[in-house]
Formats: C-alpha cells, structure tokens, sequence
C-alpha cells in the first residue's frame, strides 16, 4: 500500500467522541429558510446516509459542512472543540473532503496532476511529471481503479473522472469524507470499485457522508440513515432497524406504492416500428411502440440502447434496417426529420443535450415550438408567456420565474424542464433516456405520473434506464441488449430480476 492511501489511517487519533456534530446549524437565505435548526452527531468510521427530496436541504448542508458557505446560527463541533469551519481550507485542514456530483477537477490535465493538484511533487522549482504519474498509478491501482494515470482527464468518461476525484479526496489525510450521488455517472464495475473503497476508508476509521437517491445503495452501504424534508432533520435510523418504505414515508409523506404507480391503457395502434434496424453500437434491433404503451431498454452502459435511439432519432446514421412511422416506412436522416414526424427526445445529459443553461426556464420551455407563437416576424409575449407559464404550474417547476436561468434550477427541475418544452409540441412517441439519474423520488413519482398522462393522449413512451426497478414496474414489454445487441424480450413483470440481470450480463 502506498503512503498516500495510508495516510487517513495514519492520522487517527485518541479522540472518543463524535468526529462531528451540529447543535442548532441554521442557514437562511433572503426569502428562503433553506436548512432548520439541526442537532446531529457523525461517529467515527461510520457510513451516515443522508436523504431527502431535491430541495431538501441537502445541498445546503454539504455547503456548511465544507466551508463553501457560512451558517447563519448553531455550531459546528469538530472532536468536540468549536470551529469556525468558515473557508474550503479551513474544512480541508481539518480533514474534510468532498466529493461532488458534477466533477470539479482540472479536464486539460493529467489524471496524475489533478490527483496532487495543489500539492504538487517538485525539484528546484520545476514539476516532477514522471515521479508524479508513477506514485498517481500506484495509488490507483492499490486502489482497485484500473485508470491509466498519464491520461488527460478529458479523455475519460465522467464515471472515471469521477472515480478519479474520489482518489484525490482520499488521498488527501481525509477523515470525513462526503459523497454526494458518486453513483449517478458510474458503470455497475465502477460502482462496485467506489464501494469496495468506501468500505476499506470505514475500515481505517474514516467518516463517510453518503447522500443517494439510490434507497439500495443506503441499504448495502450505510450504518445510519439521516432525512431531510423541506430544509428540516425530520429523523435519524440504524439502516439495519428501518426500511425503504419508512424512509421514503419521511422524506415525502407518500407510500412506496405510489412512487411506481403504473397506469394502464389499452393499447392503440403501432406509432413505431423497426425492423433489423443496425448503426454504430447497435445491431438487428426489432422492435415496436403502440399507442398507450411503455416499451422499456434495459442494459448496463454501453449495451447499445442509447445508441439505437439516436439512430432513430437521427442523431447517428443508421446502416440497415428498417423504420416505419404509423404503418409507413419512413426515412430519417436527421434529428429535424424526426420532430417533425412527432418523435420527441429527453436525452440522458439534460445539461448538455437537452437544455440551455444561460437561457431562462420559459425560453427553454418553449423552444420546440416557437414557430407558433409568432405573429408575422415577430414572437407574441404574450403567448410565449401563457405557454411556459401553463407548462410551469402543470409540471410543478420549482423555479423563482419563468425569466430564471435553467442552471439556477435543481436536477429534478431541470429533468422537468426537458420534458416540458415537448408538451406543448404534441409530440406522439416520448423516448426517455435515463430519465430519473439524479431526481429525487419525489420528482421520480411526478414523472412516472407524466408517463400516465402522456399515455393517456394516445402517445407511446421508449424508455431507456440502467435502474432496473425503474423498467420493470414501468414498462409493458422491455428488452434486454447486450453488447449491441437485444438480446431477449419480456412481457410486463414476465421474468424475474435475475433472469434480466442474468441477459444482461451475459453469465
């Protein structure tokens, strides 16, 4: 083992009680009460989960935890001495890392350089690249991570880079270490890989924070659960003493059952159909998506399901096959050829396909369909108005205005906000990828009751989710790919979770 990777074990000390607690930690912003007087203690090498809605108070409690901003009242109690905890370098002396959902590292680096960014190995004043990539590629590889650390970050998928600054926080004499939903970009490997660390940190008496919207990742990793609803600590379990379903009942006041509530319509006639249909990632996908129905895509990363969508979509030339629309072979070649047939895509990066961060949240809403709100050349306010302010009070958009920009925005908003501006557009086949990554399960039940009400006007819904429960509750037929490939099909709840897990992996 490394040095470095030693080095949270090497810094414990003699101290019995909590390694840190809130007595009375408050934050308000102007107009908006954004975490409640909470009284919580964090035990030495435990896994504390902390759950709650988008909006919940989550973020903010990160935020205090780290330095990045300061409290309006309470104490931060850190081995039972008061701290000011006022600056990120305050936190990091102390011991406390974070790692982010949104990676926050250096993309034109190296893999190595962001590792030992700001505590770089020097001679003379000059960087010692080689020595740096070599003790960077020890670390990982005693780690469990098979990255190459020569690499230029960018190269690598946000689930490796975020696997990468999971390294640099551990790595870093931390002893209480925050991760906020360090699953959302990651492979089934990967994820297996973060916890086998995660374990191995608890194990040498580090602290770890886990915040997920993931319930069964609470459930294989934690100790204790803590939940947040609407800025307030509203109670804190022993995970092996509670259940989803009572979590769940804290977080949101609604039942399990309802959040995979499952309408059912009978189902029309075919809107699409393909046949043998191949592209790049993708090979003889036969499929069908009637009026009424969810057809769901099941894989894990890189099966091809992504890939067969933009191929229908336009986004990637299809080599093969075969598509018809209605009844009718159609020809797509690009993604103009399908909105205008009624296709409509809510891509799996909402932030980088399916919004415009610097615009406001009703020019995003109505960008589909802009040409029908002008009058002559020029755009009517007033309809542009109506038409965001109708798809806001529907949709719930938590937003200050229509004029906010979308970044300003949570990820459950902003999941809302892509879906939204395709209402309006009457599009007739939703296809859906990855739709729920990152959204609490409050909003998961807000939009899985938009699945119902989209089927009820007749459309037909492609849904693409690596979460199984999701696909299975859902979806009237799903399909299994792998490799490329789809390789079985089941009718609604006809094969068991193994079964799937089984053709997907391929074992």
């Amino acid at each position: 083992m490394s040095a470095a990777a030693e080095a949270p074990s090497a810094r414990r000390d003699s101290f019995a009680g909590p390694i840190l607690e809130l007595r009375g930690l408050e934050k308000r912003y102007v107009g908006t009460h954004a975490l409640k007087p909470a009284d919580l203690a964090f035990e030495a090498g435990e896994i504390h989960a902390i759950v709650g809605e988008n909006g919940a108070g989550k973020s903010t409690l990160i935020k205090l935890l780290t330095g990045v901003t300061p409290r309006t009242a309470g104490e931060i109690v850190w081995k039972g001495v008061p701290t000011d905890l006022s600056t990120p370098n305050e936190a990091i002396a102390l011991g406390i890392n974070a790692v982010h959902q949104e990676v926050v590292l250096c993309p034109h680096l190296t893999v190595a350089a962001n590792i030992f960014l700001g505590d770089e190995r020097t001679a003379r004043g000059l960087l010692k690249d080689r020595a740096m990539v070599r003790e960077a590629q020890r670390i990982l590889d005693d780690l469990g991570f098979n990255l190459p650390a020569g690499a230029v970050l960018s190269t690598l998928t946000i689930g490796q880079q975020q696997l990468i600054a999971t390294a640099r926080a551990a790595t870093r004499g931390t002893q209480f270490l925050i991760f906020d939903e360090p699953t959302a970009y990651l492979t089934r490997q990967e994820a297996a890989q973060l916890f086998a660390l995660i374990r191995r940190l608890k194990a040498q008496g580090v602290t770890i924070v886990y915040i997920s919207h993931r319930m069964e990742e609470i459930f294989e990793l934690a100790d204790r659960v803590s939940v947040l609803r609407d800025g307030m600590l509203v109670g804190t379990r022993v995970v092996a003493e509670t259940t989803d379903a009572e979590l769940i009942a804290l977080m949101i006041n609604r039942s399990i059952e309802q959040i995979y509530h499952k309408e059912t319509f009978a189902h029309g006639a075919p809107v699409l159909e393909t046949r043998h249909l191949s592209g790049r990632g993708f090979e003889d996908v036969s499929l069908t998506v009637r009026e009424g129905e969810i057809v769901g895509l099941y894989g894990l990363i890189g099966a091809g399901r992504s890939e067969f969508v933009m191929g229908v979509y336009g986004r990637e030339r299809v080599t093969a096959g075969e598509v018809l629309w209605r009844g009718q072979p159609v020809t797509i070649r690009r993604e103009r050829d399908a909105i205008d047939l009624g296709m409509a895509l809510a891509p799996e990066s909402r932030r980088d396909q399916g919004l415009c961060l610097n615009l406001g949240v009703g020019l995003n809403l109505n960008l589909p369909v802009f040409d029908r709100l002008t009058r002559g050349v020029t755009i009517s306010a007033s309809e542009e108005r109506k038409a965001a302010d109708k798809q806001i009070r529907d949709l719930r958009i938590k937003t200050a205005s229509r004029n906010a920009l979308a970044l300003s925005l949570s990820g459950g908003n902003q999941q809302k906000i892509v879906i939204g501006k395709w209402l309006n557009h009457g599009a007739k086949l939703f296809i859906f990828d990855e739709p729920t990554v990152g959204v609490d399960v409050g909003t998961k039940a807000e939009i899985y009751r938009l699945f119902g009400a989209l089927l009820a006007k007749g459309a037909g819904i492609l849904l693409i989710s690596s979460y199984l429960p999701e696909v299975y509750e859902l979806a009237d037929r799903l399909h299994v790919f792998r490799g490329g490939r789809q390789v079985a099909s089941h009718g609604f709840k006809a094969a068991s979770h193994e079964q799937i897990l089984t053709e997907a992996i391929g074992v």
